[in-house]
């Protein structure tokens, strides 16, 4: 299921957590860590700040070294993170219920903001959504490299067989060999312009409809290691592609929509509490895809815990110290 864009989902689950207990809960957040290469001189000593993310995998994580970092910083931290669908956790920023969270620049531009073009650039999506965004009361701090999209990916062995490396090599291997090119893809990814039919349309492929088989997301890695599809639909910071050594195709016509995350901050919030933005900010500038992997493949395919995972990186990266 394609978590940022399940928009009537998403807004079900919001709706639902908004009137009820969702946006109530909460546990303060204990860890005993000091500042590192943040936080130093406790600029947030005294501040109360609530901390909250979407309920996936990358997201806790995020949230948590959002808080954790707060934490280090000597702010009171109240942790709300794995809220249902995207919507939710976007009316608490906005509501002042939650001050901060890290966001995707694509998810605010379509999903909240209603846009149907996304915009190529990713630093000109980013101030784009900043600058819609400050109406609705929030303000978004520099992103991060790390850009959560949609990709193609294939196993090792096909690979070393095809080499294809691009998209447009895709394409060119799908008219020299049709039958070389079959993909695993979400029903939803099959349907969508912004999916399917727009890649196949902006790199001039045609894909017979035999060679294409849906099945659900978690199902796709496994399928294409095992080689049963030539390719497969991915998300770029999935840890999946480094456990199971997937090679993905680059989207060298920048197709698909620029999925950055960001901090995403409640702009009264950010007023009260200014030193938010230089805590968190060097710990963005160090988050890219290769990161995000490693991190989301220790909770997925490791089975470790988000937090545990978010916090054993800061200190290992020395932006915080236990």
């Amino acid at each position: 299921m394609r978590y940022r864009m399940r928009v009537a989902a998403a807004a079900a689950s919001g709706l639902a957590l908004l009137a009820g207990c969702g946006l109530t809960s909460g546990s303060p957040m204990v860890d005993d860590v000091q500042p590192g290469t943040v936080g130093q001189g406790e600029p947030l000593k005294g501040a109360d700040i609530t901390v909250t993310s979407k309920e996936f995998t990358e997201q806790l994580i995020l949230g948590a070294m959002m808080g954790i970092a707060f934490k280090a910083a000597g702010a009171d931290v109240l942790d709300r993170t794995g809220i249902q669908g995207s919507i939710g956790a976007r009316e608490a920023i906005k509501s002042g219920d939650a001050d901060a969270m890290y966001e995707y620049t694509g998810t605010a531009w379509i999903t909240y903001l209603g846009n149907s073009e996304p915009i190529t650039d990713p630093q000109k999506q980013w101030q784009a959504v900043h600058d819609a965004d400050l109406k609705n009361g929030i303000t978004w701090l520099p992103p991060a490299q790390l850009n959560n999209t949609y990709a193609l990916a294939m196993n090792d062995a096909n690979f070393k067989k095809y080499g294809t490396k691009t998209l447009s090599e895709v394409a060119e291997l799908a008219k020299s060999d049709p039958k070389a090119v079959t993909l695993c893809v979400e029903s939803e990814f099959a349907n969508r312009a912004d999916g399917l039919h727009g890649m196949e349309k902006a790199y001039g492929m045609s894909i017979p409809a035999s060679n294409v088989t849906q099945m659900d997301t978690g199902i796709i890695y496994t399928q294409v290691k095992k080689g049963t599809c030539t390719f497969g639909e991915v998300f770029t910071t999935d840890g999946r592609i480094r456990s199971m050594n997937l090679h993905v195709m680059e989207d060298d016509r920048h197709f698909f929509p620029n999925y950055n995350a960001a901090p995403s901050i409640n702009s009264k919030s950010l007023a009260k509490y200014p030193k938010m933005a230089e805590v968190i900010e060097p710990i963005t500038k160090k988050l890219d895809n290769t990161v995000a992997q490693e991190l989301n493949a220790k909770v997925d395919v490791d089975g470790q815990d988000p937090h545990d995972v978010a916090k054993d990186w800061l200190v290992k990266e020395g932006f915080i110290k236990e």
